[in-house]
C-alpha cells in the first residue's frame, strides 16, 4: 500500500512481523538512499578485482546485497519497528564480512563485533517495549509530539519512564554508531573485514546508528538540556579518543578505524548542539546543517579511502606501516585519490570536511554566546579544535607514510607496480568515488547548503537559517588553527616519537600500551568473569537459602494436602457405600427362579426321568439335582452381577461429577477474583 503524504511517499506493509512494516522517502531518506546505491555500486565494482583472489566470493556477494537491503531498511523505515527489525538484519549480515576470511584474528574481531551487535540490539529492543508501553505507537511522526508534552507537562515519573527508554535505545544505536565507549568493534572489525566491506562498514552502517541517534535527540528529546548535555558528552569524549588512538596505530586500516570514530564524535558534537540551541527561529540551523553535512562528507570520504587502503592490500597483503611505506610512490591516480580523502576529512578549505566542520564549529560559537560564556564550554571549543588538529597529523602521518618515506628493501618492487597495480574499471570507479569530494567543498552554497535543506527537515529544524560566509575570515581562522596543530603534533609528536630513524630509513614504532585495551581491561573480565562469579554466588545462595527451603515447605504443604485430599476421596466413598450406594446382599441360590426357568427345568426333568427309565437306570434319578434349581440360580446370579455392574458405573459417574463441579467452582472463582 502507498500513501502520499505531507511529508513525502508512505509505504505501509500491514501485518507483517505483526505490527507491520511503515517506510517512508523524504529529503533526508532520499540523500541517504542514494548515498547507499551509490556507495555499494562503487564497492561493488572495486570487488571484482580485490575479491578475485578469493574461493568463498559467492558468499560475499550474496551478504554483500543482503547488508544493502537491510541498510536502506533502515534508512527508509518510518517507526521504530521497521528499524529495528532491519537494523538487526543488517547487523547478522554484516557480521559475515568481518569473519569472511576465517582467519584467528577475523573470527575473533568477528565475535567482538557480533557481541557488540546482539547486546545493542536486546537493549534497544527493551528501549522499543518502554516506549510503546507508554505511548502506545512507535510511529516517528506520532512519537515526537507526545514525548514533547511528556517532557514539558508530565509527571516525574513519566520522565523518567521516557529518560529510560531514550538511554536504552542510545545505547543500541550507540553501539552500531562506534559512539564511546561502544566503539571497541571498529578497530577490530575494520581491519579483518575485505577493503570494500571496510568502506561499508565505516562509511554507512555506522550511519545507521547514528539515524537512530538523530531521532531520539532531535525528534525525542528535542530542547531538552540534560539531554543534550549527555551527547555533547559522548560526542567530545568519542572525537577525541578515537583520534587519540588513530594517532598512535601502526596499521593502515586501524587508523582509518580509529579516525572513524573520532568523526562519529564530531557529528554527535554537532547534534547535541542541535538539542541545545533554542528551538525557535532558525537558532539551532547551523548545529543541524553541520551535523548532516558532516554525517554525508564522512561516508563519501571513508568509501574513498578505504577503497585506497584495498588498493594496498590487494598487492601487498600487509597493512601495517613499516611493511607498506613508499608504496603509493610513482602512483598518481592512488596519490590523487587518496589526498582527497585526506584533505576532505582533515577539514582543509575549499574541500567537503571543511564546511561540515565549520557548521558544527559555529554551532559550538553560538551555544557559548548564548549561555554567556563558559570556562568549561571554551574548553570543549579547544578539545574540537583540537581534535581537529589530530585528524590533520594522523592523516598526514598516513600520507607521508605511503607517498613520500622509501621502503629499504621493496621500493624497487614497488615502483615496478606504477602500471599493473590495479585494473582500469577500479582506478576509475577509485577516481569517480574521490571527485565529489573537492565538488562539494568548492560548491558550498550551490552543492552544500542545498543538500543540507533537503535533509534537515528529518533533525525537527523549522527554519533554515541564514547562509554562513565559508570563507570569512572567523570560520577560516578555526580551520587553520586546527591545521596548524596538526601540523605540530606532526612534527613535534609523530616524527620525533613515533618514528624511529635507522640506516635503511624510517620506521614507525606502536608506543601504545598493549594493555589499554577497553575490551580486554573491562568488558571482558566483566562478562566472561565478574557476572558468572556474582550471579553464581547469587544463584547459589538463593537456592541453598531460598529456593530449597521453599522447596521443602512446598513438599511438606502438598504431601498433607495430597493425604487430606486422599482422606476425603475415601471419606466420600465410604459415605456413599453407606447411603445411596450400599452394597447389596448376596442372593439366596435356593430360591426358585421365574417361570422361564421351572418351564425349561421341568422339561429337561422330564427328558431325564424318561430316559432313566428307558434305560433301567432309575436308582441314578433320585440323586440327581434338579434342573429347576440350577437354572434358577443361574438365572439370580446373573441378575445380581448387572445390579453390580449398573451400581459401579452409578458410583463412578458419580464421582465424575463432583470433580467436574469442582473445577467449574475453581474457574469460577479465578475469574471473577
Amino acid at each position: 500500500m502507498m500513501l502520499l503524504t505531507r511529508t513525502g511517499y508512505d509505504w505501509i506493509l500491514p501485518g507483517v512481523c505483526g505490527l507491520g512494516l511503515h517506510f517512508r522517502l523524504d529529503g533526508f531518506r532520499l540523500i541517504y538512499a542514494g548515498i547507499a546505491v551509490f556507495m555499494w555500486v562503487i564497492s561493488g565494482i572495486f570487488s571484482r578485482e580485490y575479491m578475485a583472489h578469493y574461493q568463498k566470493r559467492g558468499r560475499y556477494y550474496r551478504f554483500f546485497w543482503a547488508t544493502f537491503a537491510a541498510t536502506a531498511g533502515v534508512f527508509l523505515s518510518a517507526d521504530l519497528y521497521t528499524t529495528f527489525i532491519f537494523f538487526e538484519i543488517m547487523s547478522f549480515t554484516s557480521y559475515v564480512w568481518v569473519a569472511f576470511d576465517e582467519k584467528r584474528e577475523s573470527l575473533k574481531a568477528a565475535e567482538t563485533y557480533l557481541a557488540v551487535a546482539v547486546i545493542g540490539g536486546l537493549v534497544m529492543l527493551m528501549g522499543l517495549f518502554l516506549l510503546y508501553d507508554q505511548f502506545g505507537t512507535l510511529e516517528m511522526d506520532a512519537l515526537g509530539p507526545m514525548a514533547g508534552d511528556v517532557l514539558s507537562r508530565g509527571a516525574q515519573a513519566q520522565r523518567a519512564r521516557l529518560y529510560a527508554a531514550g538511554g536504552l535505545l542510545l545505547f543500541g544505536f550507540g553501539a552500531k554508531a562506534g559512539c564511546f565507549p561502544l566503539h571497541i568493534w571498529l578497530p577490530k572489525a575494520h581491519p579483518a573485514a575485505p577493503a570494500p566491506a571496510s568502506a561499508l562498514l565505516s562509511g554507512i552502517l555506522t550511519k545507521a546508528g547514528v539515524f537512530g541517534i538523530i531521532f531520539v535527540s532531535c525528534i525525542l528529546f528535542t530542547g531538552d538540556r540534560t539531554w543534550g548535555l549527555l551527547i555533547a558528552g559522548l560526542g567530545f569524549a568519542t572525537m577525541f579518543i578515537g583520534a587519540l588512538l588513530a594517532l598512535f596505530s601502526t596499521n593502515l586500516k586501524r587508523t582509518l578505524a580509529c579516525s572513524s570514530v573520532s568523526q562519529i564524535g564530531f557529528i554527535l558534537t554537532g547534534i547535541s548542539m542541535a538539542v541545545l540551541l533554542p528551538q525557535t527561529g532558525e537558532h539551532n540551523s547551523l548545529a543541524v546543517r553541520g551535523a548532516f553535512l558532516h554525517m554525508l562528507s564522512h561516508s563519501l570520504i571513508k568509501l574513498v579511502l578505504f577503497l585506497c587502503a584495498g588498493v594496498v592490500y590487494m598487492n601487498l597483503h600487509e597493512l601495517e606501516f613499516n611493511e607498506i611505506r613508499g608504496f603509493g610512490r610513482k602512483k598518481p591516480a592512488l596519490l590523487f585519490c587518496f589526498l582527497m580523502g585526506a584533505l576532505g576529512i582533515g577539514g582543509v578549505p575549499f574541500w567537503n570536511g571543511y564546511i561540515s566542520k565549520t557548521l558544527i564549529h559555529e554551532g559550538i560559537v553560538e551555544y557559548i554566546a548564548a549561555i554567556g560564556g563558559s570556562f568549561l564550554w571554551r574548553c570543549g571549543e579547544w578539545l574540537f579544535l583540537l581534535s581537529g588538529g589530530m585528524t590533520v597529523a594522523y592523516m598526514l602521518k598516513l600520507f607521508v607514510l605511503l607517498f613520500i618515506d622509501r621502503h629499504p628493501a621493496r621500493q624497487p618492487e614497488f615502483d615496478s607496480m606504477s602500471a599493473s597495480y590495479m585494473r582500469p574499471a577500479t582506478r576509475f570507479v577509485l577516481i569517480l568515488a574521490a571527485l565529489p569530494l573537492p565538488i562539494l567543498g568548492m560548491l558550498p552554497h550551490q552543492a552544500m547548503d542545498r543538500l543540507a535543506a533537503l535533509g534537515s527537515g528529518f533533525f525537527g529544524l523549522k527554519e533554515y537559517g541564514r547562509a554562513v560566509s565559508y570563507l570569512s575570515f572567523e570560520n577560516l581562522k578555526g580551520g587553520f588553527i586546527s591545521i596548524s596543530i596538526g601540523l605540530l603534533l606532526y612534527f613535534g609528536i609523530v616524527r620525533v616519537f613515533m618514528t624511529k630513524q635507522e640506516e635503511t630509513g624510517t620506521s614507525y614504532v606502536n608506543l601504545w600500551p598493549s594493555w589499554l585495551d577497553l575490551e580486554q581491561l573491562l568488558y571482558r573480565p566483566v562478562l566472561e568473569i565478574a557476572f558468572p562469579a556474582i550471579f553464581g554466588a547469587v544463584s547459589g545462595v538463593l537456592d541453598k537459602y531460598i529456593v530449597s527451603v521453599s522447596v521443602t515447605i512446598f513438599l511438606s504443604v502438598s504431601s498433607v494436602a495430597c493425604r487430606a485430599m486422599d482422606h476425603l476421596a475415601d471419606g466420600v466413598i465410604v459415605l456413599a457405600r453407606r447411603t445411596t450406594h450400599s452394597q447389596l446382599p448376596e442372593p439366596d441360590t435356593h430360591r426358585e427362579g421365574n417361570w422361564l426357568a421351572r418351564f425349561f427345568g421341568s422339561l429337561a426333568d422330564g427328558t431325564v426321568f424318561l430316559w432313566d427309565k428307558l434305560t433301567g437306570r432309575m436308582e441314578l434319578y433320585g440323586k440327581r439335582r434338579s434342573a429347576v434349581s440350577r437354572l434358577s440360580n443361574k438365572e439370580i446370579r446373573i441378575k445380581y452381577i448387572g445390579s453390580l455392574v449398573e451400581e459401579s458405573f452409578s458410583f463412578g459417574l458419580m464421582l465424575f461429577c463432583i470433580g467436574l463441579c469442582a473445577t467449574l467452582g475453581y474457574l469460577l472463582w479465578v475469574l471473577l477474583a
